[in-house]
C-alpha cells in the first residue's frame, strides 16, 4: 500500500486538494472556516459550561474537554468522509486504472490538513488560558502517528464496505456515536477505568484496546502535561506500557483496512 501511495504521490496530492476544495466550495470565507470553527466551538462549550455550572472538580476541565473534542473530530471526519470516497467516485473507478486505496487515503490526508489548521487554534487557546505544558511534547508526534494509522485503517474499511453494503453509512453513524461515548473524550481515563470496575488493577489495560484512549492520553500529555496513564480512583498506578496496546490496535486496523481495499478493488467497477 505504501509503495502504491509513493508511486502515485502526485495523484494523491491532487485528490487531497480536490477534497479540500469541495469542502469549502462556494464558501465566502473558504479555509478561514478551519480557524473559525474551532474558535466558535470553544466559545460554545465555554458558555454552556458556565450556564450549566458543570464542575468535575478540575479547574482545567474546559481545556481538557476542548482537546478531546478537537482530537475526536479528526477521527470522526475520517469516518464520515471515507464513506463516499470510493462509492462516490464511480466514474473515476470504472475508467481509470490506479490503486483504489488512494481514494480513502486522500480523504484522511485532507482531514489531516484541516486538523493541523484547527490544531493551531487549539495551541493558541491553551497558551491563552495558561494550561499549556509542552514538557512532554514528544507524545504529540506519537498521538498523531497513531491517529493517522487508525484513521487510514477505518477509512479503508468503511469505504470498501460501503461499496458492497450501503447500510454501512447508517451503521457508521450509530457506531461512531457509541465509540465517542466509550472513549475518554469528555471524561478522564480514571473515570473510564472506574466505570469498568476492574477487580485487578493490572487488567486495566483492557481499556486501551480502545485506541482512542491511548491517542487522547498522548495528546493531553503533550499539550497539557497530564500523566499518560494516571492513577485510578483507588490510587492504583497504571502501566505506561498499556499505551502500546492502543498503538498495536491502530496498526492492526491499518493492516485490515489495506487488506480490505486490496481484496475488494477488483470488484469495485462491477458493483458500481
Amino acid at each position: 500500500m505504501f509503495a502504491d501511495l509513493y508511486r502515485r504521490r502526485e495523484l494523491v496530492w491532487i485528490l487531497v486538494q480536490r477534497n479540500l476544495k469541495i469542502r469549502y466550495k462556494h464558501s465566502a470565507l473558504g479555509f478561514l472556516w478551519s480557524l473559525l470553527t474551532p474558535l466558535l466551538m470553544i466559545l460554545m462549550y465555554a458558555v454552556f459550561a458556565s450556564i450549566l455550572k458543570f464542575n468535575t472538580g478540575s479547574p482545567n476541565y474546559l481545556p481538557f474537554l476542548v482537546v478531546g473534542i478537537v482530537v475526536w473530530q479528526f477521527t470522526a471526519g475520517c469516518l464520515n468522509d471515507s464513506l463516499s470516497s470510493i462509492a462516490g467516485s464511480a466514474n473515476l473507478v470504472k475508467k481509470v486504472a490506479f490503486p483504489r486505496v488512494i481514494l480513502p487515503v486522500s480523504t484522511v490526508l485532507a482531514n489531516a490538513v484541516n486538523f493541523v489548521l484547527t490544531f493551531v487554534v487549539l495551541l493558541a487557546y491553551l497558551l491563552a488560558t495558561g494550561v499549556a505544558d509542552f514538557g512532554a511534547a514528544q507524545w504529540l508526534l506519537a498521538g498523531f502517528a497513531m491517529q493517522l494509522a487508525l484513521g487510514t485503517g477505518v477509512a479503508c474499511l468503511c469505504a470498501t464496505s460501503n461499496v458492497f453494503f450501503r447500510d454501512t453509512q447508517h451503521i457508521v453513524g450509530i457506531g461512531s456515536l457509541a465509540w465517542f461515548f466509550l472513549s475518554p473524550v469528555f471524561y478522564g481515563i480514571d473515570l473510564q477505568l472506574g466505570a469498568l470496575k476492574f477487580a485487578q488493577p493490572q487488567l486495566g489495560g483492557v481499556a486501551f484496546l480502545n485506541p482512542m484512549s491511548g491517542i487522547l492520553a498522548a495528546y493531553r500529555a503533550g499539550l497539557m502535561g497530564l500523566p499518560l496513564t494516571p492513577g485510578t480512583a483507588s490510587g492504583a498506578p497504571l502501566n505506561p506500557a498499556w499505551l502500546l496496546l492502543s498503538a498495536a490496535v491502530c496498526l492492526a486496523v491499518l493492516a485490515a483496512g489495506a487488506a480490505a481495499v486490496r481484496a475488494g478493488e477488483r470488484h469495485f467497477g462491477d458493483v458500481l
